[in-house]
């Protein structure tokens, strides 16, 4: 399948939002001025609905540009239409992933058109939004998808914008590291837990917020998600400890909103499929024979394609979790296990190897007897093996597997190359990596 629509499609998205280095501006000439768009608490919420709209719509999207990259980066999975030239060249890596790769610049243009709008709702919420507690949901909800932008940013590139950019003039924005990004999207969290703490979030705000987003306990998980990978342990650790791990945050989908990954991927097995049942990891670190993740993610077939994946991906109306329960507590050991503390970091590793499917809301539990470890590095290994597998195909692979100092032999890049729209428009965009 030869995606021309989509090509055509997302070049004009590129062209649209061809400002996304130095220009940083999203209105659209023809429809209302930035003045009417957020004159009132309703135009201003429905503009923040409008930022999931764009985290999970679609190729367009940063669920199917996220999960694309993580899974064919670090081998989760393969193309197996060499027709689908922009994924194939991701899982070729190296060189082979060009400035122009429509997978890449898609995940540029949306993150940044994300930051904008969500950057013109905070500033317009704190103008117009006279009830403190619904302008406090909108600072939370908006928020999110501000942090999620942020980290997906830092991510996949070495270095990230400095700044949001300014509207309807060119701005040459610089560039911080990308540990700086994960940085600027806790620092993004922390406003809005301040916010809720001096004005808790109103009941008025939750029918006009699209269900199954746990906004408080999406906040805490997020927060210890980029603290941990800020390197500021503290802070993960703690904000881990506030998570509700009982409860679920999750994106939900419906037929006119449907599964990306299911109704572009998994539904026809046409652009990618997962490797094997080895998950991406290599000899040593691969899942046991009885790990009840496996099944949980792929499906055995008796003939054809070896394995498909199944997991969140099953139905086009599926949901899609925004972080797992298994996550948090991963994060609570690797942040134990850099600080040295081994027998606390072991307890909570085993947290999750014992897990059985039944005492996770998402029904992942691996049922395997407990790790044993004797010395930190050792446990460290035994953390990332596990997330790989508990957070199979979840987008955060490559960020794991520079974190964890795996070889490079292990996936195909380890960053992104810098689109066309962001190195024509903006001087300050730096050098590529190499790899």
């Amino acid at each position: 399948m030869k995606r021309t629509a989509f090509y055509t499609y997302i070049t004009m998205a590129a062209l649209l939002l061809s400002a996304v280095g130095c220009k940083k501006d999203y209105q659209d000439p023809s429809g209302p001025s930035s003045d009417q768009a957020f004159s009132s608490p309703q135009a201003i919420t429905d503009a923040a609905v409008g930022l999931q709209a764009n985290y999970v719509k679609d190729r367009t999207g940063l669920l199917y540009t996220t999960i694309t990259s993580g899974s064919l980066l670090s081998r989760e999975t393969f193309v197996t239409n060499p027709g689908n030239a922009d994924e194939a060249q991701l899982g070729t890596g190296g060189n082979t992933v060009l400035n122009n790769n429509v997978v890449v610049t898609g995940m540029w243009a949306y993150t940044n058109k994300i930051l904008y709008d969500a950057e013109n709702v905070l500033r317009a919420t704190n103008i117009v939004v006279t009830d403190k507690g619904y302008a406090s949901g909108l600072i939370a909800y908006t928020s999110i998808f501000k942090a999620l932008a942020l980290g997906v940013q830092a991510n996949f590139w070495q270095q990230v914008p400095d700044t949001i950019g300014s509207p309807n003039h060119l701005t040459s924005v610089g560039f911080i590291s990308g540990q700086q990004g994960y940085v600027r999207a806790v620092n993004t969290i922390n406003n809005a837990l301040n916010a809720i703490a001096a004005n808790p979030i109103s009941p008025a705000i939750t029918p006009f917020l699209p269900k199954g987003i746990n906004v408080m306990n999406t906040l805490y998980a997020l927060k210890a998600r980029y603290a941990l990978y800020a390197g500021d342990y503290a802070s993960a650790l703690d904000a881990a400890g506030k998570v509700d791990l009982t409860s679920t945050s999750s994106f939900i989908f419906n037929p006119q909103v449907a599964n990306p990954i299911f109704t572009l991927v998994s539904s026809t097995s046409n652009i990618y499929q997962v490797v094997d049942n080895k998950m991406g990891l290599p000899a040593g670190l691969q899942p046991d024979a009885s790990d009840a993740r496996v099944p949980f993610y792929m499906t055995a077939q008796p003939a054809g394609l070896k394995f498909v994946m199944a997991g969140f991906f099953k139905t086009n109306i599926q949901s899609i979790p925004v972080f797992l329960p298994g996550e948090i507590m991963l994060i609570k050991a690797e942040c134990y296990a850099r600080t040295n503390n081994l027998p606390l970091g072991l307890a909570e590793l085993n947290k999750v190897v014992t897990k059985k499917p039944a005492d996770d809301p998402f029904g992942i539990g691996a049922n395997l007897p407990p790790v044993a470890v004797a010395t930190i590095p050792d446990l460290l290994t035994q953390i990332y093996k596990h997330r790989r597998i508990e957070m199979f195909m979840s987008g955060q692979e490559i960020e794991d597997e520079r974190r964890f100092g795996r070889p490079t032999a292990e996936r195909t890049r380890s960053y992104f190359p810098y689109p066309f729209v962001e190195r024509n428009d903006n001087p300050n965009t730096p050098p590529d990596p190499t790899f």
